[in-house]
């Protein structure tokens, strides 16, 4: 494309201009390039029965507790060029998967980020999922999208070629023109699974639409978690509309920050660096009150916790009550009257979550 400016005519544009892919949310999957991890700052955790988060915006789960770790950066490879980070997962024991099995990490897209996709429409739109992928294994692996209800699913394969090294892979889907997909709202618009083994009741047929129950992967696809001390590193991560991947879309810091945390905050990482103050006007004033503002408008009112560890002047017993999308209370109990605070000590911080 050229831009010819001109003092008669103005600004004009010559060639094709993709304004998707120019300005915008191209890339649907936030923290794709893994560079935020609020919860762990980067220290290792185990998968559960129930999902947890490794770095922002991916969860990972399995049917079965701790046969695999994932970590930020884990094994401390060199990150493709360009990149400076990425999620690393490694194979805990040499586990025999059973039908019913599943081990995977995902990320739930907000109905606001792709309703413009108009899946469920004659109108779907097709979109391309790229990503960096290293592991220790060779062969086919797999994948999944579907839909919030779990009843409408298209599994994907792609293949690594080398051991231990760095590969782009790309997949094109066609846009679903049946089922149910949730629109502009703050409901899981989208789900992008990535399988690290996968049973034959939750795999399918790679490369079509199914509507046969729940499905995470493509059949056949290689099982990490069925080697022991296997590893598979990934980065890079996006779903753009279109049938071509494009080159990764870079977001400031701050901007992807922003993002994570209409999801997830933490607040007080620092000792003393929260100071929740009130004056008891009474011997008897009983339940003190402050307004907690968030950094970012979460997606829905958050689930508010109290961590670690917290000092009082005149008071205790930190909870939160009236918890909205943009702040929250922060309620402590005043033995008497006169000045009465809170503060974080020794890494006691807040968390507000408001995860798909």
């Amino acid at each position: 494309m050229t831009i010819a400016i001109s003092g008669t005519t103005g600004i004009t544009l010559a060639g094709q201009f993709d304004s998707a892919s120019s300005m915008g949310f191209k890339n649907r999957i936030i923290n794709g390039a893994m560079v935020l991890d609020q919860r762990n700052a980067g220290a290792s955790i185990t998968n559960g029965v129930a999902f947890t988060f490794p770095v922002d915006r991916f969860s990972i789960i399995g049917s079965v507790a701790s046969k695999f770790t994932a970590q930020q950066n884990a094994g401390s490879v060199t990150p493709p060029a360009g990149f400076g980070n990425y999620l690393g997962f490694t194979s805990s024991s040499a586990y025999s998967i059973g039908a019913g099995d599943y081990f995977l990490f995902r990320q739930n897209i907000e109905g606001f980020n792709t309703a413009d996709l108009a899946w469920g429409t004659a109108s779907a739109a097709t979109v391309t999922l790229s990503f960096w992928v290293r592991s220790s294994l060779t062969g086919t692996f797999g994948g999944a999208v579907q839909n919030s209800a779990q009843n409408r699913s298209y599994p994907f394969s792609y293949t690594i070629s080398a051991a231990n090294t760095w590969e782009q892979k790309s997949i094109t889907i066609a846009g679903d023109t049946s089922g149910t997909w949730i629109g502009a709202t703050n409901g899981i618009g989208l789900q992008l699974n990535l399988s690290l083994g996968t049973g034959s009741t939750f795999s399918g047929t790679a490369g079509a639409w199914a509507a046969s129950g729940i499905i995470f992967s493509a059949t056949g696809a290689t099982s990490v978690v069925g080697t022991n001390g296997a590893t598979f590193y990934i980065t890079g991560v996006q779903l753009e509309k279109g049938s071509t991947a494009t080159s990764f879309d870079y977001r400031p810091y701050g901007t992807e920050l922003a993002l994570c945390q209409r999801y997830y905050e933490i607040l007080g990482s620092t000792a003393n660096s929260l100071l929740f103050q009130t004056y008891a006007p009474s011997s008897s004033s009983g339940g003190e009150r402050t307004t907690v503002y968030y950094k970012a408008l979460k997606r829905a009112s958050p689930t508010a916790t109290v961590v670690g560890t917290w000092n009082y002047s005149n008071g205790s017993g930190l909870a939160f009550g009236g918890i909205g999308v943009d702040c929250s209370r922060a309620e402590w109990n005043a033995a008497g009257a006169g000045v009465s605070f809170a503060y974080n000590i020794n890494g006691g911080t807040l968390t507000f979550s408001a995860e798909l």
